[in-house]
């Protein structure tokens, strides 16, 4: 039988040594993925910019009003299983690009030229232009999901300044000539000041008990925005 000689076998410490302290590995740094590009809806203190359009201020309510209400695009409802009542949600179901309104098939939808397959569907009506440019514009700006600190003055409660503009955004969608969700209109001067008249316009944003929480599957309005409403029924909402 061949002798292996043990020479082969066996290594100078000096060598071993050096092999020991090469596999020495760095520690394990665990790296934390960076935030969502321009989702600031955690953040306070964020100054609007007039030329930015915010998800969270302006689109969410817009798209809730006017298209996610029960029986059409809320969750339960989910038509074509589109659901248009928060950021994800839009974004999937929509099947929003980023940055392409044309290649968005919400932004299709709401500019079908065919009235059969325009959203929202008749009999409702088609959102105003300047609705449209906005969600174009948002889209085109990368559809964030973003917010900022809309500025709010309670001591600013006339009905074309604060009231109107508040009603449109956010109840006018689902009370309305066509759609008067709960036989309630909202679309025009006459018919919020019936409601502010008889208690339903402040009982509803305010979530009082006995009234029904409005804007329904929205956010509620501020403290500031409800103040401006009380103030402008106890001047006795007039038309200014």
């Amino acid at each position: 039988m061949p002798v292996i000689s043990t020479r082969v076998l066996t290594l100078p410490v000096a060598l071993l040594m050096l092999l020991f302290l090469s596999c020495k590995h760095e520690p394990f740094e665990i790296v934390t993925p960076d935030p969502i590009p321009g989702d600031t809806t955690g953040e306070t203190g964020i100054t609007c910019n007039p030329d930015t359009v915010y998800f969270q201020n302006e689109v969410l309510p817009l798209l809730i009003s006017g298209c996610g209400m029960s029986g059409c695009h809320d969750a339960a409802s989910a038509q074509d299983g589109v659901i248009l009542t928060s950021y994800q949600a839009i974004i999937t179901t929509g099947e929003i690009v980023a940055g392409n309104p044309g290649r968005s098939e919400l932004y299709e939808k709401i500019t079908e030229a065919d009235a059969e397959d325009r959203m929202p569907p008749p009999p409702m009506a088609a959102l105003t232009t300047d609705q449209i440019l906005l969600i174009r514009k948002w889209i085109e700006q990368g559809a964030k999901n973003n917010y900022c600190d809309a500025a709010c003055d309670t001591n600013n409660f006339a009905f074309s300044t604060a009231i109107q503009p508040l009603i449109n955004k956010n109840c006018v969608g689902c009370h309305n000539a066509t759609l008067a969700s709960g036989g309630i209109r909202l679309d025009s001067y006459t018919a919020v000041k019936a409601q502010a008249d008889n208690g339903y316009l402040l009982g509803t944003i305010s979530h009082q008990n006995g009234f029904a929480a409005m804007p329904q599957g929205g956010a509620k309005f501020s403290d500031c925005q409800i103040t401006q409403v009380r103030k402008w029924i106890a001047a006795g909402s007039p038309d200014n």
